[in-house]
């Protein structure tokens, strides 16, 4: 896996997906879960659909 995320999109995703977790966990609705795939694209810098549509933010 090639880092494709990066910069501000990275923290972006991060803070994101914690707020959405954070909304699920305290009684907010179930899609709030959805909120682990931003989480997750930020941590890994990966995210599967920038791949496919040829999009890159990493400087590396």
């Amino acid at each position: 896996m090639k880092a494709n995320v990066g910069g501000i999109d990275k923290w972006v995703r991060i803070l994101v997906g914690v707020a959405l977790i954070a909304w699920a966990a305290t009684g907010g609705p179930v899609w709030a879960w959805i909120g682990v795939l931003p989480l997750a694209t930020g941590l890994f810098n990966f995210c599967p659909l920038y791949r496919l549509i040829g999009v890159n933010t990493c400087k590396r």
